[in-house]
């Protein structure tokens, strides 16, 4: 009987929330990949249960310079020592550990980049830190020859910056896995955000727009870095009633969740070029679930809804003129009635089962 090839695949988070990163290992254990993932445990973390193995790694430290080099460190170590036939790195973040096991083994890798990692706001006023991950790109992507990212925009920079072809996975919901939704608690339309909660995704301006907006709840589904700072303006603005947090949710979990919402958010702002070229999984997940979609005047995100017709663009984060967008989309129901029935159209063209043929043929070679 022929041996299954070994993958590795690795990526810095708990893995709990990642749809993207588990369905490539789903779609790679389709293929007969034998399929490692390994992400990081933390001290919050669900249980997982998933058709491929999984590890998770307890570190010391939970962010910032040390838990970088504790990660890449603790990683190099485990893939030194694990055999594999394939590396799969997922972001700039989980590369340099992934990279030089590749040189030293004389193994296979593959990059996926989640985002244009050098560009995301965390870095924007931060030139050192900055520097020291364009160093890092600098010295790695170029020597890369399997490479694919989520939308055109970055794949078109990384060629033109590095002479390195990349192609385009988009993150889609896979089509053949309906959930039923959770029934609303209340009559009151949803507002919601779901993916992280971190700078430069429009939160605080939607927030503080909902003082304009009756008969609606924002529903924020995620965590992130500014969780706290936000709950606490939702304190301070008196918004408790119209602001509700989720916390972090499992795949499952969301899934449930997502078609209950009359209006999914992806107001990016224009942070830097990671954001201006944004195309988030939340936007696909609320056209799956028949969301229709308030999202920034930013191109790929513009392109996608003003393709198929599916909701609105915002031209402000003010929160006034946010609260005008997000009332007009909310109880224009001419214009709902028009996305609804595209969105159901949209759906079926957006799957992961078509996105996944290029996931596909990057690995067949390595079958």
């Amino acid at each position: 009987m022929k041996r299954k090839k070994q993958i590795i695949v690795s990526v810095t988070n708990d893995l709990v929330s990642d749809n993207r990163v588990h369905k490539v290992c789903t779609s790679l254990k389709e293929m007969e990949f034998e399929v490692l993932l390994v992400g990081r445990k933390l001290k919050d973390s669900q249980q997982l249960t998933r058709s491929y193995q999984t590890r998770r790694m307890h570190l010391f430290f939970t962010k910032g310079a040390c838990f970088y080099a504790e990660y890449s460190f603790r990683l190099f170590l485990f893939l030194l020592f694990r055999k594999a036939d394939v590396l799969l790195a997922n972001d700039l973040d989980a590369l340099t550990a992934n990279y030089l096991v590749s040189k030293i083994k004389r193994v296979s890798l593959v990059y996926d980049s989640h985002e244009y990692f050098t560009e995301v706001p965390e870095l924007i006023g931060r030139p050192r830190v900055k520097r020291i991950w364009e160093w890092l790109e600098k010295k790695m992507v170029p020597n890369l020859k399997h490479c694919y990212t989520v939308c055109n925009s970055i794949a078109t920079v990384y060629n033109k910056k590095y002479g390195t072809p990349f192609q385009v996975v988009r993150n889609i919901p896979v089509s053949k896995i309906t959930v039923q939704p959770n029934e609303k608690e209340n009559q009151q339309k949803i507002i919601l955000y779901q993916g992280a909660v971190n700078i430069g995704r429009g939160l605080e301006q939607a927030i503080k727009a909902m003082h304009f907006i009756e008969g609606a709840q924002l529903v924020i589904a995620g965590d992130g870095d500014i969780k706290e700072q936000l709950e606490e303006l939702v304190r301070t603005e008196k918004l408790d009633n119209k602001v509700r947090f989720t916390g972090r949710l499992s795949i499952e979990e969301l899934a449930k969740l997502t078609p209950t919402a009359d209006l999914g958010l992806s107001i990016e702002e224009d942070l830097g070029l990671n954001y201006r070229f944004a195309l988030p999984n939340k936007l696909f997940d609320y056209i799956r679930a028949g969301v229709p979609v308030l999202a920034s005047n930013l191109p790929e995100m513009k392109a996608i809804v003003e393709k198929y017709k599916i909701g609105a663009i915002s031209n402000s984060h003010d929160a006034k003129r946010l609260a005008e967008s997000i009332n007009e989309a909310l109880n224009n129901s001419e214009k709902r009635k028009i996305w609804k029935a595209n969105l159901v159209r949209a759906s079926k063209e957006l799957t992961w089962e078509n996105e996944e043929k290029v996931l596909k043929g990057i690995f067949a070679q390595f079958l």
